[in-house]
């Protein structure tokens, strides 16, 4: 088959068309309105569990705050947000899992409860309180000094996905 002029010509001109055209996709999730929110204050979330990390509560409103400064427009703010997030850990236990033959413990489980109090000041309906929970499992045989800054990161960003997904993600 020989190529005419035309041929080239339409050719070409479907070539420019695709090479200047993008499909971008952005899959953070943020169901917001922009127009009407334009804030979010995230208070610091103090420990009152039973068992204190002091490592965990500055972790956990920080890792909450960042994710809310990456994946949206808000500004985030310390107070007077159109969107308000507060609340408390509650919870912060080891509690043993699988018993291996010899009847001790073969895996121990770290689990971190947080409450939390959200208000829409826009979409008053909106507002809730809930508690969030997460947990990671890890040998028995390891301290949990020696472990527990790596499965406190895992769980906050659980937690903290858990909440952006119910606060402005809508999922």
């Amino acid at each position: 088959m020989a190529w005419s002029n035309r041929n080239i010509f339409i050719f070409g001109l479907i070539l420019l068309l695709f090479s200047g055209c993008s499909i971008s996709y952005k899959f953070n999730g943020a169901n917001i309105n922009y127009e009407t929110t334009h804030s979010i204050s995230i208070a610091d979330f103090p420990n009152n569990a039973a068992m204190v990390n002091p490592n965990l509560s500055p972790k956990l409103s920080e890792g909450i705050r960042d994710l809310f400064q990456r994946q949206t427009r808000l500004q985030v703010l310390n107070k007077g947000g159109d969107l308000e997030l507060e609340g408390e850990i509650t919870g912060y236990e080891i509690s043993q899992g699988a018993i291996g033959a010899n009847s001790y413990a073969t895996e121990s489980k770290l689990t971190i409860r947080v409450t939390v109090h959200f208000t829409n000041n826009v979409y008053p309906e909106e507002s809730f309180d809930k508690t969030y929970s997460a947990s990671q499992t890890f040998d028995a045989n390891v301290l949990l000094t020696d472990i527990q800054d790596e499965l406190c990161d895992i769980i906050i960003t659980e937690i903290a996905e858990n909440i952006y997904n119910d606060t402005v993600a809508k999922w």
